[in-house]
């Protein structure tokens, strides 16, 4: 049996914006007051953390290190729960991995020294007034986002970055939403990209265009690992065409605000921060830089009525029980020319034009 230990962790229960329930099971960050109050207590919230997730390991010794993270991250959980109030944390699925582990696993973009040029490349929507788009969009309502995928541990975000791009211009353009495969451009997107070892949105974009187009999920899979360019299971399904791609000014949001009115957006942000980790609802304005890490897609924006806060929605290929069901909504006008996490420096989108 392990040790008892006693945590120093403060038995009041993190209200944030009144939404978390007192029973643990129903509350958007997974713990109760209760939780807290003693060893025995964490162990049975372990347990019922355990269960929820359907974990399982090798052996006793590692379940006791998972444990000794699992607690380390709950005390995290717990103090930022009670410092700020834009947002909260919660026990997600990935309570039980250290921030260097999850960081190694579930991020994976890379983005070169510089943009390859894009003299070619206009940026259509550069002479909309700014003062007559509508004041939030959601592609989610308007029927241009598939349901929320999860990469796993393969550093394949820039691939689902690209595909929910190129998920929504289709929408927009066809009137079918149809989910389309990251594997293939895991597979056969090589210039530039690595599979699970990182890529880049650009780079795969270029290749649905001059490929003749992505495939459908359903045809091509994902497995969660690199395969080899499947041909045959490319020829078994139509393809969905791209004109090309189009990069959004850097560091401008305003310009990011006129594109993402028009189509969802692939963007690059930093999200290896501790509270991206465990990020479980409201409007993200934690601390995170501008080292570009992971490639999502931003499919609306808005404003927190009440509070002021405007925000960015976006989807992130961390499954479900990640953050608002998948997705993250991030502050906007942060006065900051990179934006909050470096979300205006490198998006870009794809185009459609016929």
């Amino acid at each position: 049996m392990a040790h008892p230990m006693k945590l120093s962790l403060a038995l009041l229960l993190c209200v944030v914006g009144a939404c978390v329930a007192r029973n643990s099971e129903f509350s958007i960050v997974g713990y109760s007051e209760e939780d807290l109050s003693s060893h025995d207590r964490i162990v049975e919230l372990f347990e019922r953390w355990l269960a929820k997730h359907q974990k399982a390991y090798a052996s006793f010794e590692e379940k006791l290190h998972r444990f000794e993270v699992f607690k380390d991250n709950l005390k995290h959980i717990d103090e930022i729960n009670r410092e700020v109030t834009s947002y909260w944390l919660g026990l997600n699925e990935f309570a039980d991995l250290t921030h260097e582990e999850f960081k190694a696993a579930y991020l994976g973009l890379s983005p070169p020294p510089a943009r390859r040029s894009s003299s070619s490349r206009s940026f259509r929507y550069e002479d909309i007034n700014a003062g007559d788009l509508p004041k939030s969009v959601d592609w989610r309502k308007k029927g241009a986002v598939t349901d929320v995928k999860n990469q796993g541990q393969c550093g394949s975000c820039w691939a689902f970055s690209t595909v929910a791009a190129v998920e929504g211009i289709n929408a927009i353009m066809t009137g079918n939403l149809t989910a389309l495969s990251e594997q293939e451009l895991i597979d056969c997107s090589v210039d530039g990209n690595n599979g699970c070892n990182g890529g880049m949105m650009d780079y795969a974009f270029s290749y649905i265009a001059s490929s003749g187009g992505l495939h459908t999920e359903e045809a091509y899979p994902y497995l969660m690992e690199e395969g080899s360019c499947g041909d045959g299971k490319k020829s078994e399904s139509e393809a969905v065409a791209i004109s090309g791609y189009e990069d959004v000014p850097a560091n401008d949001e305003q310009s990011l605000i006129k594109a993402l009115a028009h189509q969802p957006i692939s963007v690059a942000i930093e999200a290896s921060g501790r509270h991206f980790q465990f990020y479980s609802g409201g409007v993200y304005d934690g601390p995170c830089g501008a080292q570009l890490d992971h490639g999502v897609a931003a499919v609306g924006y808005g404003s927190d009525k009440g509070k002021g806060h405007d925000y960015i929605v976006v989807k992130n290929s961390w499954g479900d029980k990640w953050g608002e069901k998948g997705y993250i909504r991030m502050k906007r006008g942060t006065g900051k020319g990179e934006g909050l996490c470096g979300i205006n420096k490198m998006a870009s989108y794809p185009t459609k034009d016929n």
